[in-house]
């Protein structure tokens, strides 16, 4: 307990360090089979690892500079849309307590010095603090992805060195086997895994940003980003789009009942995603328990924040791929997998490679 305990608190302490360091090493596990495709062509591991990190340093730009916009505008019109969304909830439940009767003639009493020049002081610190706080934050955490992608680069121009290592380092040729077996294991479940994820959240951002221009909300492109970007997070993701995309309709659209629906219907895009969508082909190769991946994502939110939920999955998929060509944690990896997958008969292919 001792050791888990010191564990967690480097984890917490080093936060700044490893972050960077643990997407770099699972992206390289991600690209590892495509740079060796790439070289098999005739290409070299330089050239194509540069042209992979190019592609992922594009990627994340055109995502970043979809979301500055529209994020920055709605950090300036905070004030705006705060007195808007309780302007409109305050019109809705007035009809349902007289108490709220009594909070209108205090507005209309306090309305001229809200008018003042008092107020738009007021505004302005707040909107200042979002902005600097924003501002002090950007730098840090563009310098973790530069560093990010750096490492990258570095992982993936050097090859199978790091693979080579490995096996010189271990004495006996029974083990040096078995950690060939388990790393190009994790490679093939984590390329598996996020190339097909990736696929069907760029598909779920489609139709999300077509409902919502069909549904007359503002800067659909927008909404389809955000369905794509945090898709990537189980659970908290679709709660938190479904939560952006009901606030920007309460306040964008006139009615407050374009709100619910709005929201319905990102709820129910990501439902037919997450229930039909994903199990159909990702649940097949996953076999993943849901209440380890949702404590899985708990756990690292609360250690690394929003990094930490979008590796959370990757870093269960490769304990539970560890454990399974580990005799002695078959049972931890049992415990990992989902209901009854111990019952079955382990994969042919599988058997093969490890004879």
């Amino acid at each position: 307990m001792l050791f888990v305990y010191a564990s967690v608190a480097v984890l917490a302490q080093a936060k700044n360090f490893l972050v960077p360091v643990v997407l770099a090493f699972l992206l390289a596990m991600v690209f590892a089979p495509l740079r060796r495709l790439l070289g098999r062509r005739g290409i070299p591991a330089g050239v194509s690892s540069l042209g992979i990190v190019l592609l992922l340093l594009a990627g994340f730009l055109c995502i970043v500079t979809a979301l500055a916009m529209p994020v920055s505008t709605w950090i300036e019109n905070a004030p705006q849309i705060e007195r808007q969304i309780q302007k409109k909830i305050t019109h809705l439940s007035a009809s349902l307590n007289g108490l709220y009767e009594a909070n209108e003639r205090i507005r209309e009493v306090t309305a001229a010095e809200e008018a003042g020049s008092s107020e738009i002081q007021k505004v302005e610190m707040a909107d200042n603090g979002l902005v600097t706080n924003a501002a002090l934050l950007a730098p840090s955490v563009m310098t973790q992805f530069l560093f990010t992608f750096v490492l990258l680069l570095f992982l993936l121009a050097s090859g199978d060195m790091f693979y080579e290592k490995l096996v010189h380092v271990i004495p006996t040729l029974k083990d040096k086997r078995r950690a060939v077996r388990i790393v190009y294991g994790i490679e093939r479940q984590l390329s598996q895994y996020l190339m097909t994820i990736t696929l069907i959240n760029a598909g779920l951002g489609v139709c999300v940003g077509a409902a919502m221009w069909a549904l007359g909300m503002p800067s659909p492109l927008i909404f389809g980003v955000i369905a794509f970007v945090f898709n990537f997070i189980p659970y908290l993701g679709a709660i938190s789009g479904v939560v952006i995309a009901g606030a920007v309709a309460l306040v964008a659209l006139e009615g407050i009942v374009w709100a619910p629906l709005v929201a319905g219907v990102y709820l129910g895009l990501t439902a037919i995603e997450g229930q039909f969508v994903t199990p159909y082909f990702v649940g097949r190769k996953l076999r993943v328990n849901t209440v380890m991946v949702f404590l899985a994502v708990s756990f690292w939110a609360w250690l690394w924040s929003a990094v930490g939920m979008i590796v959370a999955v990757p870093l269960l998929v490769t304990v539970k791929t560890f454990c399974d060509h580990i005799e002695e944690l078959h049972e931890l990896g049992d415990f990992l997998s989902e209901r009854h997958a111990e019952n079955e008969p382990p994969n042919h292919e599988a058997v093969t490679r490890q004879r």
